[in-house]
């Protein structure tokens, strides 16, 4: 139901409303009511798109994966985001009562709130200890190395799951299906081995008997001719 003096904002597509959910890290969550126009659905599919495109939404184990490459992944889904925000305008963030959601308000709270402290505090303590790298040295073996390095990967993974939640619910207002969680398809199956066959038995052949003076062997039919002189 809308309030009086509110015109519905049902799109053409789509669910017409959905209770919307947030986790922030370290905080609590973000919830309400979303009912999506029909910008905020295209715009839910470009940042779906791009959260399910991304490293950032992908575990980060011990041995796995490069700290830095993770926050570059996260720097740059902060601008896409502004990006998309830019893009569609007034229309992605009307004015809602409270206990509303929309577009411009979920993308808000997950720059300002989830992408923003994982990346001022943690982008500057990383630069200044890739600073002093030693020459020659590999710098994936020098990431891991790095004491802090535990720590920043519980970061990005309490990041991940805020992030997951977000791209869940952009997945069910752009009515699409999943493409974070695919299906790994599995190589096809060896066909199984075959027993050798045994070799044939045969039978032992005769040994070669020297022909008669007839020019016969043994056991072949006369001709009948006269024999030669």
């Amino acid at each position: 139901m809308t309030q009086s003096g509110e015109t519905p904002r049902r799109g053409r597509t789509g669910p017409s409303q959905i209770t919307a959910k947030l986790t922030i890290p370290f905080v609590g969550e973000v919830a309400g009511v979303w009912q999506p126009a029909d910008a905020e659905r295209t715009a839910a599919w470009e940042l779906y798109f791009q959260l399910a495109s991304r490293i950032a939404v992908v575990p980060l184990e011990r041995d796995e994966g490069v700290l830095r490459e993770a926050l570059t992944s996260l720097y740059s889904l902060y601008d896409v985001t502004r990006g998309i925000l830019h893009k569609h305008g007034p229309a992605v963030a009307p004015p809602v009562p409270e206990g509303r959601l929309t577009f411009g308000v979920l993308a808000m709270v997950t720059l300002n709130r989830v992408l923003r402290p994982v990346l001022t505090v943690w982008h500057p303590r990383l630069a200044a200890y890739e600073a002093v790298r030693p020459s020659g040295t590999d710098p994936v073996s020098y990431e891991r190395a790095w004491p802090e390095a535990d720590e920043l990967r519980r970061q990005l993974d309490v990041t991940r799951q805020a992030l997951r939640s977000l791209a869940r619910t952009l997945q069910q207002v752009a009515e699409v299906g999943d493409l974070i969680d695919l299906p790994v398809p599995r190589p096809p199956l060896p066909p199984p081995a075959r027993a050798p066959l045994p070799p044939a038995t045969r039978a032992p052949l005769p040994p070669s008997t020297p022909p008669d003076h007839r020019g016969r062997r043994p056991g072949e039919p006369s001709t009948g001719g006269t024999p030669p002189r």
